[in-house]
């Protein structure tokens, strides 16, 4: 089924500052991720925190208009799916960051920004406008530059950061066709369930972890619960209600430059000259594709192909 959307300026811009700030909150995540990461944890530290966000979600959930009777079963396997994908995402890069530096770790997980357009292309026949893919590659050379500074060796760690690159661009996509079928709560608390009960499980019976695991890492499990959680992939939804998946994804692999600017005002991690100019790159490919859709807009509509 195809629903046209007709999406105005003022509504894209929304849109785009709802990713924007995802992207923004995700950035600032990462050093927790990183840190519970080098503790020796992975299910039973996603497990916790997912469940944790989906607690902080519920309270909106019950103040809201959503109906759960008139979801419709294709709905909620969507849902169900994407908590799945989420599941793989964040298993696949905590098992990366134990092997692997952040660097490394945060450049490979944001390709999923160049597959997109790949995935949208061979999976859906619907291949992005032109300039989608030339801001995908400045992107990607962008977060190299910033992530690595040039320099990039390989480590076992890179090959579950590219799993989990595979995972979060799935994940995209996903989201892109359900978030119309599913009221933002819903959908946030339904993904992060899914994704918290299978990782709790896991934690619990193949890593034998206890809560106890967790101590001296708690401030990770919280922080990342409400921002990375509770708002980063809520705001995330939000957005793709109105912005394609490609641009999306241009837009949220921003983190990558957020988590550097966080790691210099909050680590005092400084930025070489090559990496500012990979920061640079990435923000000028965000834009092309801004200054495109509102040309777009200007001259009329544009149909966003849906479930």
């Amino acid at each position: 089924m195809t629903i046209k959307t007709h999406a105005s300026s003022s509504s894209r811009i929304v849109a785009d500052l709802s990713l924007l700030l995802a992207a923004l909150l995700w950035g600032s995540s990462f050093a927790a991720q990183r840190a519970a990461a080098l503790s020796g944890g992975v299910y039973l530290y996603n497990g916790v925190r997912f469940l944790l966000g989906a607690l902080f979600l519920l309270p909106f959930l019950l103040f809201s208009k959503s109906d759960l009777r008139h979801i419709t079963p294709r709905a909620w396997l969507g849902g169900g799916l994407a908590g799945l994908a989420l599941f793989a995402g964040s298993s696949f890069q905590q098992f990366g960051m134990q092997y692997t530096s952040a660097a490394n770790a945060g450049f490979i997980t944001g390709l999923y920004v160049i597959l997109i357009p790949f995935f949208m292309a061979f999976i859906y026949r619907k291949a992005p406008r032109g300039l989608v893919w030339g801001a995908s590659v400045i992107s990607v050379i962008g977060m190299f530059l910033l992530s690595t500074g040039g320099k990039f060796a390989l480590s076992v760690g890179d090959a579950w950061e590219l799993m989990g690159a595979l995972m979060w661009a799935a994940h995209v996509l996903i989201i892109d066709r359900v978030t119309h079928h599913l009221d933002l709560p819903v959908l946030a608390i339904l993904q992060s369930s899914v994704c918290g009960v299978l990782s709790l499980l896991l934690g619990i019976f193949y890593e034998q972890a206890t809560l106890s695991t967790l101590n001296g890492i708690w401030w990770a499990v919280i922080w990342t619960a409400i921002a990375s959680i509770a708002l980063g992939f809520t705001l995330q939804a939000m957005g793709q209600k109105v912005a394609p998946a490609a641009d999306a994804a241009i837009i949220l692999c921003l983190e990558s430059v957020f988590a550097a600017l966080f790691g210099w005002i909050i680590l005092g991690e400084g930025l070489t000259a090559i990496q500012t100019l990979g920061a640079l790159l990435m923000f000028a490919a965000m834009l092309v594709v801004q200054i495109s859709n509102f040309s777009i807009n200007s001259n009329g509509v544009k149909d966003l192909s849906r479930i």
